[in-house]
């Protein structure tokens, strides 16, 4: 251990950490969970104290030499090579005020190491240098719309574009495949099942542009607000200069916010982006459960469709296969939805002039991102690409269906349909039977009007 100092006194620190005092307090005072803030956040945060060292160095605001080094320091920390030095809990000061002092501190550390060839020789400070025109409250909420933003873009979008992909395909595969429709769990008219699967694509494709669309939101940026959104101690143009760095690197347009005071005390764009997240988890639900519905059996259950088998389903029946990426699909869309409880919970809490949830909502923020990007890419590529019609099954259940009586409705009338398909499912007969016993059509009408593919295509069958 070695003796590190802060504005508090002397703390004892591991010897070969890049981090000082203030991280060690901070891993001393909260050992509350394994959770730490994700590789896209350290990305996020070296991305941005790089930024701010390109502009400070050359505008003269800190020197040149150190400006540099910190600059390399945090390009390094932005592409992973100090994340073992990022120790703290999710769990933290709700400004998330010792995770910006841990990235100051390795970064004035490997900077010092940089310009003097020790990184205890506190050559560059970590409030001074490299926190300069900064204050957590402003950098904090400004790493997580970035990370947010370049997640959202990498991984989850194009990842629904797979899997809408992927379903369209199918719906294309599946067009002519004919079906019991169910409404209520029950029998209903007949669908193609290419009809089913060109919804879902639909479903996944509306979810996708609805994450895209709040993306603007997120590409505000508060830094520059420093401590209260007044902007104290960052000169005139210095923030605009440091998102303008940022978005030259990304290609993203990241730009200032137009109102610091809003972007500080409130996290509403991460709440609406949440709800967003939790649209695509609801859809994401919805198709992987139908998709176990009609997989269900093989024998006793609808079996309209087969899915792929990926491994056996129980320790104590034989031959048993499950609906297991189905299954995952389910469990990450609960979890998105719980995050964006939290995450909701969290903006309701800004105080005043600033939001003291920051590090839980980051952290569930970018968890969504991650698992819906994550999800949809396995569930296209070891589920829904490997999908196959049973093609019997669908013909053998639709012909069963007493609810085809509705096609009859325009040339026989409700009440006869309802009486027609009552008495068929009581003596076991198909309503053809029964419509031509009754004398309401013949046989050559009847089975001109019950085209079952017909129905699928809508309007009224003459």
């Amino acid at each position: 251990m070695r003796i590190e100092r802060d504005s508090m006194g002397e703390v004892q620190v591991p010897d070969d950490a890049y981090n000082g005092a203030s991280t060690q307090r901070a891993v001393e005072n909260f050992p509350i969970s394994d959770l730490r803030f994700s590789r896209r956040f350290i990305w996020a945060l070296g991305l941005l104290k790089g930024s701010v060292a390109r502009v400070s160095g050359p505008a003269g605001y800190v020197d040149a030499v150190k400006a540099e080094a910190i600059a390399r320091a945090a390009d390094e920390v932005r592409d992973g090579s100090f994340d073992n030095q990022f120790v703290l809990d999710i769990f933290q000061t709700g400004s998330g005020t010792s995770t910006n002092t841990n990235a100051n501190e390795v970064i004035a550390h490997r900077a010092s190491e940089l310009t003097s060839g020790n990184f205890l020789s506190k050559d560059v400070h970590p409030n001074d240098h490299v926190n300069f025109g900064q204050s957590s409250n402003d950098v904090i909420p400004a790493a997580i719309h970035v990370a947010a933003v370049a997640a959202i873009r990498e991984d989850l979008l194009p990842a629904l574009d797979v899997l809408s992909s992927a379903l369209a395909s199918k719906a294309t595969e599946f067009a002519e495949v004919v079906k019991s429709g169910r409404t209520h769990l029950m029998d209903a008219t007949p669908v193609t099942l290419g009809q089913e699967f060109g919804g879902y694509a639909t479903q996944i494709r509306n979810g996708r542009q609805r994450v895209e669309k709040i993306l603007p939101e997120l590409e505000e940026l508060a830094l520059g607000g420093t401590a209260v959104g007044s902007g104290l101690n960052a000169p005139d143009g210095f923030p605009a200069a440091v998102i303008a760095d940022m978005a030259a690197i990304t290609g993203y347009p990241f730009r200032e916010a137009d109102d610091h005071f809003e972007s500080q005390a409130a996290k509403d764009a991460t709440v609406n982006a949440s709800g967003a997240l939790k649209t695509v988890a609801t859809s994401l639900f919805k198709v992987a459960n139908d998709l176990r519905w009609l997989s269900s059996g093989p024998r006793t259950g609808i079996a309209e469709i087969q899915l792929p088998s990926l491994q056996p389903g129980s320790s104590i029946m034989p031959g048993k296969v499950n609906p297991v990426m189905s299954e995952m699909v389910m469990q990450v869309a609960a979890q998105v939805i719980g995050n964006d409880v939290a995450i909701t919970w969290g903006g309701a809490n800004g105080n005043f002039e600033l939001n003291v949830m920051m590090p839980l909502i980051a952290h569930n923020l970018l968890e969504s991102i991650g698992l819906l990007a994550n999800a949809a890419l396995t569930f296209t590529d070891r589920c829904v690409n490997g999908i196959v019609a049973n093609i019997d099954r669908a013909r053998e259940l639709v012909e069963r269906n007493i609810i085809v009586v509705t096609a009859l409705n325009p040339h026989i009338g409700y009440d006869n349909g309802a009486v027609a398909a009552k008495e068929a499912y009581a003596t076991g007969r198909n309503v053809a039977d029964v419509v031509i016993e009754k004398g309401w059509l013949t046989a050559d009408q009847v089975t001109e009007l019950l085209d079952i593919k017909r129905m699928t295509e809508g309007g009224v069958i003459t």
